[in-house]
This record gives C-alpha cells, structure tokens and sequence, in this order.
C-alpha cells in the first residue's frame, strides 16, 4: 500500500515563503504524474501545481510566479516552494501522486492527508 506523506505547513505573514514536501513510502510501484491541491474553507479542492515524470510543470494562473515544483524520483518525494505568500493561499495543501504496482494496468491516484499553510496579513 501506497502512502503520500506531506510536511512543511504552518503559519507564515503574508509576503513570507514556505515549502512544502511529500514522500510516497513503499517500494515496488512507478510514480508517474504528481502534484500539489488545496482546498480552502467553503471552496472546491483545486489544482496548484503538477509536475510528470519527466519534469514538465504546470501552475495555476494564482501561484504562477511565485511557485515552484520539483521532484525527486531517487527519493519519491514531490516539493513546492511558494513565495511572496497571500493571504488567499491559506488552505489545506494535498499531496497526489498517480502510482503504479508491478501488476497494476494502469495508475492509480493517490492522495495525502493534507497539511494546513495559513498566511496571515
């Protein structure tokens, strides 16, 4: 079984920086596109940044410019730096990954638990 741990929330002032990280333990599956969600108070769940296998990036119009993916696939691990941070980022941040057992036909979407960032102003 598959699990998506996230880290690096908390309460940073508006204008401030944070990062976050997300590692998927277990071993024996392929990691294919990850990214980064949140959800804030009374909105839908929505996306903020994805990332492939490969590298290719994409970024909500919100964060463009002020965030940054990564990966490690040596690691199994999914970062986000955000910078210049609003008080409208405030959300809980989920973690998802699409992953892959040896057996599997196809990917399977994965989520973490969820970490909370609040920007205050």
């Amino acid at each position: 079984q598959v699990q998506l741990v996230e880290s690096g929330g908390g309460l940073v002032q508006a204008g401030g920086s944070l990062g976050l990280s997300c590692a998927a333990s277990g071993s024996g599956f392929s990691i294919y596109d990850m990214g980064w969600y949140r959800q804030a108070p009374g909105k839908q769940r929505e996306m903020v940044a994805t990332i492939t296998r490969g590298g290719w990036t994409n970024y909500a119009d919100s964060v463009q410019g002020r965030s940054t993916i990564s990966r490690d696939n040596a690691k199994k691990t999914v970062y986000l730096e955000m910078n210049n941070l609003k008080p409208e980022d405030t959300a809980v941040y989920y973690c998802n990954a699409y992953v892959q057992g040896p057996y599997a036909t196809r990917p399977v979407e994965y989520w973490g638990q969820g970490t909370q960032v609040t920007v205050s102003s």
